[in-house]
């Protein structure tokens, strides 16, 4: 293959496509943590603590989380901080943690907000609405008018 034993400009010609796939592919983790941290309450979590929360303060006010799963809890935040849905405030006083802070998108994931977007996000991100994309490429090769008929056998407003 040309570009794998190719010049420098062909091999970061490969680098640069792989890193487009790639992002494609794993795009969907950005919208799945962004539903965990809704569906574990987090925003209002730090809304409540009134300044900013740091990891250790955010595991220990998760009321349902599996003990032996908090130390995962800050890789779905560092995702989330990535993503623009969180930031990351020094706390000074010898404090040697971060503390973690709402930003305007996650206001917006505020249960108190009436502006709130996130009733619309676990709408669009449920299990039944996500399944159809799965069934895309099947729906393309047979007659069902919709790949929601296709995943779930009936119309969606059946």
């Amino acid at each position: 293959m040309d570009m794998v034993n190719g010049s420098e400009e062909n091999v970061n010609e490969l680098l640069q496509a792989q890193s487009h796939v790639w992002n494609h592919m794993f795009s969907f983790i950005r919208s799945m943590s962004l539903k965990c941290a809704v569906d574990l309450g987090i925003p209002d979590i730090i809304q409540k603590h009134g300044k900013p929360i740091t990891l250790t303060e955010l595991v220990l006010a998760l009321p349902t989380l599996n003990p032996t799963k908090a130390c995962n809890i800050y890789q779905l935040m560092r995702i989330l901080v990535h993503s623009g849905f969180f930031g990351r405030q020094k706390l000074g006083d010898g404090v040697e943690e971060d503390g973690y802070v709402l930003t305007s998108a996650s206001r917006l994931l505020l249960n108190d907000n009436p502006l709130s977007a996130t009733p619309f996000l676990k709408s669009m991100l449920d299990p039944i609405i996500m399944q159809p994309w799965h069934f895309l490429g099947t729906w393309f090769q047979n007659d069902d008018r919709t790949s929601f008929v296709t995943a779930q056998g009936k119309m969606f407003w059946d």
